[in-house]
C-alpha cells in the first residue's frame, strides 16, 4: 500500500487547477485499486454558477475527478508517470448513477478497481462516496496514447 500527496499527484498527471480533482492518495495497490480524496471546496470556481443559492458540484466533474484516480492507478502501476510523451485518456463510461449530490464541504472518496485490461484499455468499476454513502457509481475507461 502506498500513499500519495498533492506533490507526487502533479507528478503523474498532467491536470492544473482549476481541473486537478485529485487532492490525496490514501491507498494504492499497483493493478489493482486506488482510494483517493477530493475535498469540495466552496472556493471551486464552477460554484459561481452551480447553483449560486445551492452549492452543488456538477456530476461530470466528480466522473471526472475518478477518471483521475483511475489514470493515477494505471500510470503509477506501470511507472510510466515520468514518460512525457504519452498522454492517458479517459475513453469511455458506462452504467453512471448519481444517488445524492455532492455540496460545497463535503469530502469526496474516491475508490477505483482495474476490471480488465485488453490491448491498450483499461476497464474500472468506480465509486465516489461522502461520509461513506455512494454518491456516484460509474464504469470507466482510459487508454494510453504518444502526444
Amino acid at each position: 500500500m502506498t500513499t500519495m500527496d498533492i506533490h507526487e499527484i502533479l507528478k503523474y498527471l498532467p491536470h492544473r487547477y482549476p481541473l486537478i480533482l485529485v487532492d490525496r492518495v490514501v491507498s494504492f495497490e499497483p493493478g489493482k485499486r486506488i482510494h483517493a480524496y477530493k475535498n469540495v471546496s466552496i472556493n471551486e470556481p464552477y460554484f459561481v454558477g452551480h447553483f449560486p443559492h445551492y452549492p452543488v458540484m456538477p456530476g461530470v466533474l466528480i466522473v471526472e475527478a475518478l477518471a483521475q484516480a483511475a489514470a493515477l492507478l494505471t500510470v503509477r502501476s506501470q511507472e510510466a508517470g515520468k514518460n512525457t510523451e504519452q498522454v492517458y485518456y479517459f475513453v469511455g463510461i458506462d452504467a453512471v448513477r448519481f444517488k445524492k449530490p455532492v455540496i460545497a464541504g463535503d469530502q469526496l472518496s474516491l475508490k477505483v478497481e482495474i476490471t480488465r485490461q485488453i490491448k491498450g484499455i483499461w476497464k474500472y468499476s468506480a465509486c465516489a462516496e461522502v461520509d461513506g454513502q455512494i454518491v456516484t457509481e460509474a464504469q470507466l475507461m482510459c487508454t494510453a496514447r504518444e502526444i
